[in-house]
């Protein structure tokens, strides 16, 4: 007589629909929100050499006027992309199991760095709606640099936004983009990573998730739930505040009469600084670039706002405060205006 064994082994369907949900989910929502949309904005660029009007240049004279509504045009342009940051970002950490994360981006050092940007290629997400998903990465305990990395790429290598920017500038500056966005990538996330406190680093992969059942009670749906909701409160409240004092101090940031411009030196370093903390759309930084190029901004500004708006944000910044140590953040925005003040006095130079 042969003994059945106490527990029959797992059925494969019970192991592989989570990542698969999560995968149906991600592909239906990313094309639905960002590459359906920016498939048909490209013949856009190429046909018109614009894709839209600066969002900076109205109401220059009132701040609260101001705040009301660069709030408006700006959720406008993101909300589906936030709601499905939100959505990926729980999932991530309910439907992805952790050893795979780990596996794949739990190691710290360049190996793990370099799959988290190209893992962000896809996404095509501003630093905002990029970051709830680097946050869930974070809960699960990957790497600082895999998730700075993802964090980063997401805006500055976006795959549609360099071709706009080809279409709309030219595709010197395209290049020059791209040079630059893969060492601000890398270098700041690996930098950050170095610099980050010892217990911020995760274990080794699969040690950590040693045991891999089942950790959080309840059922799925209630477990994705409570998870979401975390999510949610740590990250959008703060993001909704930050944008509408932003949006009332444009009308202090930005330069907006020709007579402000000239050769542009003087406004280097100040343009990266605020390119840094100033927040947009995706591939926003391309329409208010050409307009103060054409109001007679130099080169060198230019570029270092080309290379800072998009990379990272106060708002992006202040949805990860949970996420990353202080001194890793505040890094990441200090080297971001860094590049962009070097990318900037190399632009003037090449192009």
């Amino acid at each position: 007589m042969v003994s059945q064994p106490l527990h029959p082994p797992a059925r494969p369907w019970a192991f592989w629909y989570k990542p698969a949900l999560f995968v149906l989910v991600a592909v239906i929502g990313l094309y639905y929100v960002k590459w359906s949309p920016y498939y048909l904005k490209s013949f856009v660029a190429a046909d018109s050499h614009s894709i839209g009007g600066s969002i900076i240049n109205d109401h220059p004279d009132s701040p609260l006027m101001a705040a009301l509504a660069y709030a408006q045009v700006y959720f406008l342009a993101i909300w589906k992309a936030a709601v499905l940051a939100v959505i990926l970002g729980s999932m991530v950490q309910v439907l992805i199991p952790r050893d795979w994360l780990l596996r794949v981006f739990g190691k710290a050092g360049f190996g793990s760095t370099l799959r988290g940007g190209l893992f962000a290629l896809p996404g095509m997400m501003c630093s905002c709606c990029a970051a709830p998903v680097a946050a869930g990465l974070r809960r699960q305990k990957v790497s600082v640099g895999a998730a700075l990395a993802f964090w980063i790429a997401n805006p500055v290598l976006n795959p549609a936004t360099l071709i706009f920017m080809g279409f709309v500038l030219g595709w010197q500056f395209t290049a020059l983009r791209l040079v630059a966005g893969v060492v601000l990538v890398l270098g700041v996330s690996l930098f950050a990573q170095h610099i980050s406190r010892p217990e911020a680093l995760p274990e080794a992969a699969v040690e950590a998730v040693e045991a891999t059942g089942e950790t959080d009670p309840g059922s799925l749906l209630g477990r994705w739930m409570r998870t979401l909701w975390q999510l949610f409160w740590t990250t959008i409240p703060i993001y909704i505040v930050a944008v509408l004092v932003l949006g009332a101090a444009r009308v202090w940031l930005f330069p907006h009469g020709a007579g402000l411009m000239g050769d542009g030196w003087a406004l280097l370093i100040p343009l990266a600084i605020i390119g840094t903390m100033f927040v947009i759309p995706t591939a926003a930084e391309i329409p208010i670039v050409q307009t103060l190029m054409n109001l007679g901004l130099g080169l060198a500004p230019s570029v270092a706002l080309l290379m800072t708006l998009p990379s990272v944000s106060l708002p992006s910044l202040l949805m990860l405060r949970k996420s990353f140590d202080r001194r890793v953040l505040a890094t990441v925005a200090l080297l971001t205006m860094l590049v962009g003040v070097i990318s900037g006095a190399v632009g003037a130079w090449l192009l």
